[in-house]
């Protein structure tokens, strides 16, 4: 009997020790789950990054390829958006711990609400998961990419990922890029009035239209294909009927290839506004005379009735997505971030970026001002102003402060020059700085409060380091602060009338 007894009590100990070594392993492989999904994520990352280098390197002109690369390329921003959203999880905490609470718009609550984390974090991001599955399906189709690079001519420059740490980079818009230089090389029929070849670009103010033409227009490609190339300002356009005698006279000449004899010409028109028939006529046919074959129009503007302008199918320059923004703003603004504290740095920095709405002027001022003050607690209350500024947007104006912006409205920033008084931007304008005298008054002078004027003022935003080199002026007035709710009440009264 007591044979017996001992064997079950062995046999008992023997499988409670298993089935808690058992449950060990099993805890200790879920817990490293989480450590080998992302090593794993950034390894397919670190192939892809090396891929898209490569191919910035070459003159890509296929455009499937191009097409090819662009998918790549935001599958690449859309696997580190995930990765360091995962990443900064323990900074939101440290955030939250000094007082914050996480905005209803924040990227992380919206990627926790998307995935199964439990509050110790023993499971695997969901998002993390499908980031890495599609970007390993990419890269494994990207052999016979790789292989086809080496047929293209390389260009004697860094990749766009090097610039980006000198400010010196044109963002995202490398497919657009190559597709305007494929329309302007190609040799069209003799040109008449019938058929001047017009390339339309159309997108929302500060999307980057006059950037991108800037970088073609300074392409070695563009410059030996035309001899010369002449810049009109659709207000100018407007103001003065153009004279087939002196047409270089109401344009600017970006350049002139004194060297061709060919005479073919490049015209870029940027409208602010719509331009009517009778003024598209008058130029066209004021045009003619000086445009021989192979001559080209690109014409850029917010307004989408220029496209009946066109012959070739139009360009529409959209924002960012939300994953290739992040992208851009983090190489901008977490440039000289410290490993230890880089989680919570990183989790204000995407938030910040996600109240920035996609704009890039936004991501340069804000990114190199956070770049410059690298103080913890400065960066926390760049973040605060940013949920406070959109919480009180929203309930006074029933609109995100960005969008108020790109639609010509006033915005408001509250704390500047004291409680009772709000700064209203009036209006956010960009000139061409060798051309216009900017304001000595700057951003960080506003930020600081130094000596701040009374009345209507105008103040420069940022100074763009890449061409066409333009300065982003800020033209506002202090008025003192309405209440929120005030406002509110104001506005259901006019919406119910």
């Amino acid at each position: 009997m007591d044979a017996i007894v001992s064997a079950v009590l062995a046999d008992i100990i023997s499988r409670s020790i298993s089935f808690f070594v058992d449950r060990y392993r099993r805890l200790q492989t879920g817990g490293g789950a989480e450590e080998s999904l992302q090593q794993h994520l950034r390894r397919v990352l670190l192939r892809a990054r090396a891929t898209v280098e490569e191919a910035e390197r070459r003159h890509v002109t296929n455009q499937a390829m191009l097409r090819q690369l662009d998918t790549l390329r935001h599958s690449m921003y859309r696997g580190c958006y995930a990765l360091d959203a995962f990443t900064c999880r323990d900074g939101e905490d440290q955030v939250s711990h000094h007082s914050f609470s996480l905005s209803k718009f924040s990227s992380a609550k919206r990627l926790c609400r998307s995935t199964s984390w439990t509050p110790n974090n023993m499971v695997v991001d969901g998002e993390l998961r499908k980031a890495l599955g599609g970007l390993e399906m990419i890269v494994a189709g990207m052999e016979e990419f790789v292989i086809f690079l080496e047929c293209y001519p390389p260009i004697y420059r860094q990749p766009c990922s090097s610039y980006l740490f000198s400010d010196m980079c044109m963002f995202g818009r490398q497919t657009e890029y190559e597709r305007i230089v494929s329309f302007l090389l190609q040799i069209a029929l003799p040109v008449t009035s019938n058929n001047l070849s017009v390339l339309p670009i159309v997108g929302p103010g500060i999307v980057g239209k006059s950037t991108l033409v800037e970088h073609v227009c300074f392409d070695e490609r563009v410059r030996g294909f035309f001899s010369s190339i002449v810049f009109f300002d659709g207000d100018d356009l407007e103001a003065t009927k153009p004279d087939a005698n002196h047409v270089h006279d109401n344009g600017v000449i970006k350049y002139r290839n004194c060297g061709a004899s060919h005479g073919r010409l490049l015209v870029i028109m940027e409208l602010t506004r719509d331009l009517v028939e009778e003024t598209w006529r008058l130029l066209c046919s004021s045009l003619l005379a000086h445009m021989a074959h192979g001559s080209k129009i690109i014409v850029t503007s917010r307004s989408e009735r220029i496209v009946r302008f066109g012959t070739a199918q139009p360009l529409r320059l959209n924002f960012l997505p939300q994953e290739a923004y992040w992208y851009f703003f983090k190489m901008i603004a977490l440039r000289n971030a410290g490993s230890e504290d880089y989680p919570e740095r990183s989790y204000i920095a995407m938030e910040i970026a996600t109240e920035l709405n996609a704009s890039f002027a936004g991501a340069k001022i804000i990114g190199t001002l956070l770049r410059a003050n690298t103080s913890l607690r400065f960066w926390r209350k760049v973040l605060e102003r940013f949920r406070q500024s959109t919480a009180k947007h929203l309930l006074m104006f029933g609109e995100h402060p960005m969008d108020l912006l790109r639609k010509e409205r006033p915005m408001h920033i509250w704390g500047i020059t004291g409680s009772s008084e709000a700064l209203v931007v009036h209006r956010c304008y960009q000139v061409r700085s060798p051309q216009k005298e900017v304001p000595r008054l700057t951003m960080h002078d506003m930020l600081c409060g130094r000596a701040i004027p009374r009345g209507k003022f105008e103040f420069l935003a940022w100074k763009s380091q890449i061409p066409p080199y333009y300065s982003y002026l800020v033209s506002c007035s202090i008025t003192t602060s309405q209440s929120p709710m005030g406002a509110k009440k104001k506005r259901c009264r006019l919406q119910s009338i």
